[in-house]
Order: C-alpha cells, then structure tokens, then sequence
C-alpha cells in the first residue's frame, strides 16, 4: 500500500511488545530468565576458563567449545537485557539505532553458532574416522582458521541482512510484536516491498543453516559408521562419549528453530493470539535456555572438562 509523502511519518523509535497484555506471566518469566541468564554468564564463562587455563583442553574441540561459550555470552547479552527490562516497563520503546545494533549483533552471534557447531561436526568427525591423521589435520592454524571463518562469515551474513532491513521505510506502524528487534518481525513493518529481503534472508539462511545442517548430518554419518565398526562395545562406547554432548546439542539447537519455523499456523484470530504467544515462547527457549543448557550437556558428559572444572574451582577455593 503505497502512501502520500505528506502523510508519511518517519518512524525514529519501535514499541516492544513483548508480554504486555500478560502482567502476572511477565513477573514469572522476568525472574526465570534472570535466573537463566546468570547461570549462563556462569556456566559458559567458568568452561571458558577452564579451556584456557587447563593444559589438557588445549586442543581442537575445547578451542571450538570456548568460541561456543563466548559466542553464548555475546548472544544472550545482546538480547536478555532488553528482555528483562521489557518485562519491568509498560511501555518499552527503543531507538532505531539502537533497534539495529541489537538486530545485528543476535543475527550474527546465531548465524555463526550455526556455523561454528558445523566445524566442530568436522573436528569429531576427523577425530574419530581418522584419527591417525587428526594432529596434521587439525593442526593449531586449522582449527584457528575454521573458528575465525564462522565469526567472519555470521558478521558478513548480518551485517548484509541487517543493513538490508534498516533501509526499508518505517512509516506507519512502529509496535514489534516480540521481545527484541528480531528481524523478521520488524520487516512486517516496513511500508515498501519486502519481498528483496526475504530472497535475500532465504539465500542467508541456506548459506548458514541449511548448509552447515547437511554439513553435519554428513560427519555424524560418517562417524556412526565407523563407531558401528568398532569390534569391542567399550570402543564403541568411549568413540561416541568424544561426540554426545555436540550431538545433544546440535539436535536441541536446530530442533528448536526446526519446530520454530515448520509448526503449523493458525487460521483464526483467538488461534493467532495464542501463535504469537508460542511463537514468543519458542523464541525464549531458543535464545536464552539453550545457551544456559550447552555448558551444562558439556560438564555433564565430558570427563575432561568435569575434571578440569573441578580443578578450577577447588583451586579457586583453597587460594581463599
């Protein structure tokens, strides 16, 4: 719908939703998220020391595992803050500037795990079907490349989608039917075309989703393969434990914006109503319990970074 120049009005500020027309679960969920968020801040930030200070996790898949961490931190810090603060205020309203600069770091912090947990597929995968060859293939350079080219490709990949977005004229409606700047949310405002944005969002999102998925699912075939060839069961068993904590979650990562984009839409309004208000949950699972879980599936099935975990903190303990 095209509009007159004279009764266009420049949009400088956007209205976060948010769970506004529900006060009581507002109050409940401002108390879980900022009880997940500091885990998270925790969790993802003890794992980064211990990789970087325990000699035994200076190999490839810890190097892959501190990136995931602070990739962690960066994500939900980009976008929590602004979560709790909607809960607080009635009436939560951001900058446009400050609207892309969140909308830019959450697209690049996702678009880069995407393709981080990819090369960490990678890593299992030389690890366990040629492990003979894993120090020459997985040399310090490599493995520094492949975690720089994950960062490099989600910052190029948001930077595109986000400039993209913010171009778009903002004339009418200003109010974001989410908790953050989310992309595709704030595109349902523009009053012009979207069209170019979505080809170019659905090229992004084969470049860094549906790639890496297939990427992944290849390795792990692979390496099922060879595990299944193993001839002793405790072989087995110890070749998949190097790998169950990134399949766990690799498959809670995508099966959440798997379920996220591919549930069924409703036709009616009340169905609607309760949609946004799934698609809002769904939304806070994907971006704040997953990351507060992935430090968690690591401790808990990863003999190594328990052990180095403990170390750190009953160093921590007896220095007091």
């Amino acid at each position: 719908m095209e509009m007159e120049g004279t009764n266009q009005t420049t949009v400088t500020e956007f209205v976060l939703l948010g769970l506004s027309g529900h006060p009581t679960l507002e109050t409940i969920f401002f108390v879980l998220v900022l009880w997940m968020y500091l885990v998270i801040l925790l969790g993802n930030g003890i794992l980064i020391i211990a990789t970087v200070y325990d000699s035994h996790l200076h190999t490839p898949m810890y190097f892959f595992l501190g990136n995931l961490s602070f990739l962690d931190i960066c994500y939900t810090t980009s976008s929590v803050p602004l979560i709790l603060d909607s809960f607080l205020t009635p009436r939560k309203t951001i900058s446009f500037s400050g609207c892309t600069v969140q909308m830019f770091l959450s697209f690049a912090m996702g678009a880069t795990e995407c393709v981080l947990l990819s090369m960490m597929a990678f890593d299992r995968y030389v690890a366990i079907c040629k492990p003979l060859r894993y120090p020459v293939i997985m040399s310090k350079g490599t493995y520094v490349s492949m975690a720089t080219g994950s960062w490099i490709t989600g910052g190029i990949t948001s930077t595109v989608q986000t400039s993209l977005a913010m171009k778009l004229p903002f004339c009418g409606d200003n109010v974001i039917n989410h908790f953050t700047c989310e992309i595709l949310a704030v595109l349902k405002l523009a009053c012009a075309d979207i069209l170019p944005n979505v080809i170019s969002m659905t090229v992004a999102d084969i470049f860094v989703l549906v790639f890496p998925v297939l990427f992944i699912f290849t390795s792990y075939v692979f390496i099922l393969s060879t595990i299944l060839r193993i001839p002793s069961a405790e072989g087995r068993r110890k070749a998949f434990s190097t790998c169950s904590a990134h399949l766990t979650v690799v498959i809670i990562f995508y099966g959440t914006i798997f379920f996220m984009y591919v549930k069924p839409k409703s036709k009616d309004s009340l169905g609607v109503t309760k949609e946004d208000l799934t698609d809002k949950f769904i939304s806070l699972f994907y971006g704040v319990v997953t990351p507060m879980l992935n430090p968690l599936i690591y401790s808990l099935r990863n003999k190594d970074v328990k052990t180095a975990v403990k170390s750190l903190l009953g160093q921590k303990i007896f220095t007091k």
